[in-house]
């Protein structure tokens, strides 16, 4: 392994969300609260397993969650009152799930990171799961060691049921995982540190409609695997830190007290190909970041605090261990890299303003892109937004992974070589080329994971077509269906239903627009 050490996140900190006058809170620790131990969620226990088939059960409900002293905050998860219990699939593993909703209104089941057919296996806009109702999907595991994570998708209210607590951890082993000498017992050496934040209103509720912020919400508290002051009682001399940015808005920027050097070892997808030693790591909403930590120059007693800009969030407490001397190995993975057929057009997607895909609004049954199943294509990847104020936006998609190939035509960051990739931060006025390679037919939706951003518009679908099928048709949800079924949930007119985004044909938003005319300018075509 190289031993040199990057010391800044990468991006430029004129493009951080911090910088620009957007709805941006700074974070504190609300009055009273104490220091608490990190909730590691428990893993998912199957309903049965028979040879290489899994059976297991996820149901969306609603619950109470003591986040801050005083009243408990009413919150939905999976399994669980906030977020979920932490599903652990094997590659190669034949799965059957039950979704069942046990929520007031109509959700959805995305699985972000998995590669699984769409629109119905993927869980977007298009499948959605009524109150009191339970759907079955199956699907083989065929990607190799990740963390991916499953969180609520349903066209347009993705980032208010998202807000309520609809995510959680999905970890895929495999065998390589398995021989690579790096911590891997869960909750012992291995931690998922899931990065949220929130408002907390009257009587230490959520109301995401008085916090309705078109550009993105940003919290004022954090929220680490559901706890607001946490820490981990470290009893080995290396912890491995499996981040996942799972906030509506925020970019966590995220570094140890005395710049304690953290060795990067996956992202999004995968392993990376080549470990990667650095002191700062950015976060973006939806992306995934996985690092080793040696504390092997502390002692009994001593803490050493994570970050994120100068904000503490978590505390490691060091307790006696014993000596590790194990040694990542320099390769840890080898990708897949597909060869692009040189006659191949490259598509250009560009995200404008804060609600626009290639100048368009999000149409439920519009496709906006084909390619051949299992064809390999470039795309650039545009953030049209102004230098001045403008923001980083994550792209995503779903249904695959990409490969990066260049920043405005040069290396892509150390850290997303070699690495299969779902999320990419985009700086304002920069085109990203990647790789990008659908192993499922179906329609997949590709977005800004800025969660508020997808729902006002920022989102467009492609369609992967198999040369066997050329013609196949898929049923696709539409937005009058969705207004009818969250009207009659809500008991409200369709009129009056607070769905933020649902503009995106032509519906009126019931929420306040914080945007800037000037973010891009693609709006004023």
């Amino acid at each position: 392994m190289s031993d040199k050490v990057y010391t800044d996140y990468f991006y430029n900190s004129e493009d951080f969300d911090k910088n620009h006058e957007m709805g941006y809170k700074d974070l504190h620790i609300p009055e009273g609260v104490e220091a608490q131990p990190l909730i590691v969620p428990p893993v998912l226990e199957p309903d049965k397993q028979e040879n290489n088939d899994v059976w297991y059960t996820i149901e969306s409900q609603e619950g109470d969650f003591q986040f801050l002293p005083g009243k408990k905050t009413h919150t939905w998860g999976y399994n669980f009152p906030v977020l979920g219990k932490t599903m652990v699939l094997t590659r190669g593993q034949h799965v059957h799930v039950t979704l069942k909703n046990s929520l007031p209104e109509l959700t959805t089941y995305h699985w972000h990171g998995m590669e699984l057919q769409g629109p119905g296996n993927d869980g977007a806009c298009h499948s959605p799961v009524y109150p009191g109702e339970e759907k079955h999907i199956d699907f083989t595991v065929k990607q190799p060691a990740a963390l991916t994570w499953l969180h609520a998708h349903p066209c347009p209210s993705t980032a208010m049921q998202v807000w309520m607590g609809l995510a959680m951890g999905v970890v895929i082993t495999d065998a390589n995982e398995a021989k690579l000498p790096i911590p891997k017992t869960y909750g012992k050496d291995e931690f998922p540190i899931i990065l949220q934040d929130r408002i907390f209103h009257e009587d230490n509720q959520f109301d995401y409609k008085a916090d309705y912020n078109a550009m993105g919400i940003f919290g004022d508290t954090p929220i680490i695997n559901g706890v607001v002051r946490p820490y981990v009682d470290v009893t080995t001399q290396k912890v491995r830190l499996l981040f996942l940015g799972g906030s509506n808005r925020r970019e966590w920027r995220l570094h140890f007290s005395d710049d304690l050097v953290m060795t990067q070892i996956a992202g999004d997808d995968s392993f990376l190909e080549h470990p990667v030693k650095l002191t700062k790591v950015l976060i973006g909403p939806g992306e995934r970041q996985q690092v080793v930590v040696d504390f092997s120059n502390y002692k009994e007693g001593d803490v050493v605090n994570l970050y994120t800009d100068d904000f503490k969030l978590v505390e490691f407490r060091i307790h006696s261990y014993e000596k590790d001397d194990s040694v990542i190995p320099d390769t840890l993975f080898k990708p897949y890299d597909p060869v692009v057929n040189p006659n191949s057009p490259i598509p250009h997607v560009t995200m404008d303003n804060h609600n626009m895909i290639n100048g368009k609004l999000f149409s439920m049954e519009r496709i906006d892109m084909k390619q051949e199943l299992m064809n390999a294509e470039y795309w650039d990847v545009t953030n049209t937004n102004d230098k001045v104020n403008g923001m980083l936006h994550p792209f995503h998609t779903h249904g695959a992974h990409f490969l990066v190939v260049s920043r405005n035509g040069k290396e892509p960051y150390p850290n997303e070589r070699g690495v299969y990739k779902d999320t990419i931060e985009v700086a304002p006025q920069e085109t990203v080329r990647i790789k990008v390679y659908f192993q499922n037919t179906g329609v997949f939706m590709y977005h800004c994971h800025i969660i508020e951003h997808e729902d006002a518009g920022m989102m467009a679908q492609i369609q992967i077509v198999d040369p066997k099928e050329p013609d196949k048709k898929y049923h696709l949800m539409d937005m009058e269906t969705l207004t009818k079924a969250f009207a009659e949930e809500r008991g409200v007119p369709e009129d009056e239903v607070f769905c933020p985004g649902m503009d995106v044909e032509g519906m009126a938003v019931k929420g306040e627009d914080h945007s800037l005319d000037a973010l891009s300018s693609a709006t004023h075509h």
